[in-house]
């Protein structure tokens, strides 16, 4: 996900084994157009800068004042997942039930549109159903989200976002953990953790096709943790950049399926990923899997030429922003399995300085308004 710059020890998110203990499955509480309830006073304006982050603990997103804290909740459905926030200040959230759209502006749910593909009971937990990674068409026409299929292989649902109508369904790999789309909007990128692949899916036809990305080989299958998490487009030239382990980082021409693999220095496992418009690649180390050989937690600052910092952090974290002048990172505490906690990291990325900030329930995706 680009973010502007001037604008996970094994305890591993979605690592393990396909399966797991889900909570109980819940029912659906809302339908395509059933709106949240009124606010029960005047919203609070939501200033520039604040932070939003989808609590996969709850049923909500929460507003964050990146110096003071929560400022106040909307419910969207159960265990949301990614978010994406457009030029209009509509928010677009992955959970469990369908895809939230919310007005952050005056902090209220326009609309829960439901999911075409059959994922199963409403659930919980880090192998739920539904909707995980998610992006915006960068003209805000559309919105395509991942939908995990426990089990089985999952699509990408396309959106009209003007309609807020699925319009389209596309098969995917695995567990999509993760969805970006090209500069210019001509393809989509679905990171499929448990099948070892990225599916390139063509914006005008949804002509999908499978590249794999592997740098340790797929050994294992589903019992591997050497899969790919998130991915990023480089600005520059639109390749994709996937870290693995702090050790590699793939880099995939999604013209050609080709890759190359760049050494890394954080020698720990790896999730989040961002990168700003000049290059910069910013990523969440989770923690180790073996704790006898590998490192701990960090965010790892990546400069376009190669070199990296590498900040430790305090416990395992998920995903990554930064703040629109570039100066400050926002790392989400909030891991599907045991270590999680409730808040960001705020990281000055002049000074390596870092403090926790409580904020929402398991947060794991993150945007700045």
């Amino acid at each position: 996900m680009l973010v502007p710059l001037a604008a996970l020890a094994a305890v591993l998110v979605g690592c393990a084994p396909d399966g797991g203990a889900d909570a109980a499955p819940r029912e659906a509480s809302a339908t395509a157009s059933s709106p949240a309830p009124p606010p029960a006073s005047a919203p609070t304006p939501t200033p520039d800068g604040t932070l939003l982050v989808a609590d996969f603990g709850s049923d909500t997103v929460t507003f964050v004042d990146p110096r003071r804290g929560a400022t106040g909740s909307v419910e969207v459905g159960t265990a949301p997942y990614g978010l994406a926030v457009g030029d209009d200040g509509r928010a677009w959230v992955a959970t469990a039930e369908g895809v939230a759209v919310v007005d952050t502006r005056t902090r209220a749910r326009l609309a829960l549109i439901p999911y075409e593909t059959e994922s199963g009971p409403v659930t919980t937990g880090e192998y739920r159903g539904g909707g995980m990674g998610i992006a915006l068409s960068p003209d805000g026409r559309r919105a395509y989200v991942g939908v995990n299929v426990p089990g089985g292989n999952g699509t990408v649902e396309v959106i009209d976002t003007t309609s807020r109508e699925v319009t389209a369904t596309v098969d995917v790999g695995r567990r999509p953990f993760d969805v970006d789309v090209a500069r210019d909007g001509s393809e989509v990128y679905v990171t499929d953790h448990d099948s070892f692949d990225v599916t390139v899916v063509r914006a005008d036809t949804l002509d999908p096709r499978r590249i794999e990305v592997a740098p340790y080989g797929t050994e294992g299958g589903l019992g591997s943790w050497l899969k790919p998490h998130y991915a990023v487009v480089r600005p520059s030239d639109g390749r994709l950049l996937l870290p693995f382990e702090g050790e590699r980082l793939v880099v995939v021409d999604p013209r050609t399926g080709r890759s190359e693999i760049a050494p890394m220095t954080a020698n720990t496992h790896q999730h989040g990923a961002t990168i700003t418009p000049d290059g910069t690649l910013l990523v969440v180390g989770t923690g180790p899997i073996d704790p006898s050989e590998d490192a701990g937690p960090s965010l790892t600052v990546r400069a376009p030429d190669g070199t990296e910092r590498v900040h430790p952090l305090d416990g395992p974290h998920e995903d990554v922003t930064v703040s629109k002048d570039g100066r400050t990172a926002y790392v989400t505490g909030g891991f599907t399995r045991d270590g999680y906690w409730d808040g960001i990291t705020v990281v000055d990325l002049t000074t390596g300085e870092t403090h926790r900030l409580a904020a929402g329930e398991r947060p794991l995706g993150i945007a700045v308004l």
